[in-house]
């Protein structure tokens, strides 16, 4: 009856003699992370190459996916969805249709931030020979936009998050960050177990027993990349699993103390330009770093390929990531199309998005974007379609098609298939896009097309005549 909160109760016993003692002790409490003290920054500079040619006219954090969003929705829904509603988005190159993208999504469409924001950091140069350089990596980014976080408004920000614009998952962030209170990181990483066929394409890590990093190694090749398997069921994988996947891989998302980061940036690291090869691999003798392990489904789809892969997983039966999700939902710009008339069509596992017309055609395994039009005879399998901005109207397509001219979509008895067809395409009628000679690489840029890794991209606003065959 004695004992109460915050007491230690105890008993001393000696040879003849008992005796209680009390001790005033601290409750001892779990600090809990508060997303008013969490700032996101979202890399959205990039140039993109490995995403060329979607990425030739727009950002990579602008480019379309699963029908009617775009990647940089992702971390901008993930954010929304945590509570964390200060948020920064770093861009440089191609940069106006993600700025266009963000501002008719995020503000004032029913998205609220309430005392937060979403601000737009574009890059600039200012006076000074140092001043007229363009970021020079993803940390250069950050550095250049430091003095935001010295900014009165944003005293009270304890802890960054930096993320990419090019990733496909579902995550929590504040579980990120509550993992990096607990553990009193100077810096978090979210990792996530990977297979020894892309292990090469990450930043890898190594960690003790308590999480803590204690090898960094970003991108190894050869024996340096045998060197970072781990036992991965020492995370939580299974047997089978550990197998499969014996490396653990950063994700490329970040947790930091706003102070450590101001000084790794300002004065330990000075002309540092990247997080994974240089700042990180850096701090970890210096700083606690610690690994987090995302369990969850998680792609990085900077590749065509693995753009392509992760796009049309979506189509299957039961994907391992959708967007369709009512708790966490994914935000997009408000679009106010009519729904998708469907006229005799045979649709096998696909995704079909608002405003489309498809008329007497076939669709299998594949993603038909917004206002898409897909005449009589159209057979498209195996393709991710993004879709048009605008509509042309009956009597605008029947004109076109009068003057011998090829209207936005498909055309009547087109067969396509591998295939990448990016926004306001026009393909004519009769054409066969089928990569018959299975080239693996290819640039035709004159021609409307590339191809990487087999699949065939369709340049935006390209125009593929009648009887074209690729």
């Amino acid at each position: 009856n004695k004992i109460k909160p915050g007491v230690a109760y105890s008993v001393i016993t000696t040879e003849n003699d008992t005796q209680t003692v009390f001790v005033d002790m601290p409750r001892l409490e779990r600090r809990r992370a508060n997303p008013k003290d969490v700032a996101a920054v979202i890399l959205g500079g990039g140039e993109g190459t490995k995403l060329f040619p979607l990425t030739s006219r727009t950002a990579t954090p602008a480019v379309p996916v699963g029908g009617c969003y775009r990647l940089i929705d992702i971390p901008m829904s993930n954010c929304i969805n945590s509570a964390i509603n200060k948020i920064f988005v770093l861009t440089q190159y191609n940069s106006a249709p993600l700025n266009r993208h963000i501002a008719r999504t995020y503000f004032g469409n029913g998205v609220s931030f309430g005392d937060g924001f979403v601000e737009v950091l574009a890059a600039t140069q200012t006076p000074g020979e140092a001043g007229k350089k363009w970021f020079q990596g993803t940390a250069d980014a950050v550095r250049k936009f430091i003095w935001v976080f010295e900014d009165a408004k944003n005293k009270n920000i304890e802890n960054i998050v930096v993320l990419s614009g090019d990733h496909l998952y579902r995550m929590d962030y504040m579980e990120l960050v509550q993992n990096h209170i607990d553990r009193n990181a100077d810096i978090t990483l979210s990792c996530a177990p990977a297979e020894d066929s892309r292990a090469s394409d990450f930043g890898l890590v190594k960690i003790d027993s308590r999480g803590r990093v204690v090898q960094f190694a970003e991108k190894p090749k050869g024996f340096d990349l045998k060197a970072m398997q781990v036992d991965t069921t020492l995370v939580g994988l299974s047997p089978q699993d550990a197998k499969k996947s014996p490396y653990i891989a950063s994700m490329g998302v970040y947790v930091f103390k706003t102070d450590v980061l101001l000084k790794l940036l300002k004065w330990s690291y000075p002309t540092s330009n990247d997080f994974g090869s240089e700042i990180i691999p850096a701090a970890i003798d210096d700083y606690n770093v610690q690994a987090y392990i995302f369990k969850d489904y998680w792609e990085d789809i900077g590749t065509i390929k693995s753009f392509y892969n992760a796009s049309l997983a979506l189509t299957q039966e039961f994907p391992e990531f959708q967007f369709y999700d009512p708790k966490t939902p994914f935000y997009t710009s408000p679009r106010f199309l009519p729904p998708t008339k469907i006229d005799n069509c045979k649709i096998k596992d696909a995704i079909i998005s608002h405003g489309c017309f498809l008329r007497d055609c076939s669709v299998e395994h594949s993603i038909v974007g917004e206002r898409s039009r897909l005449d009589c005879g159209v057979e498209l399998k195996d393709t991710f379609m993004m879709g048009a901005d605008y509509y042309q109207t009956e009597s605008e397509i029947a004109s076109l098609l009068a003057e011998g001219k090829v209207p936005i979509g498909i055309g009547e008895n087109t067969k396509i298939r591998k295939c990448i067809i990016d926004k306001n395409a026009k393909i004519g009628k009769n054409v066969s896009i089928i990569n018959k000679d299975g080239v693996q690489e290819a640039d035709r840029p004159e021609e409307g097309f590339y191809i990487r890794s087999g699949i065939i991209i369709i340049l935006e606003k390209a125009t593929i005549r009648d009887g074209t065959v690729i």
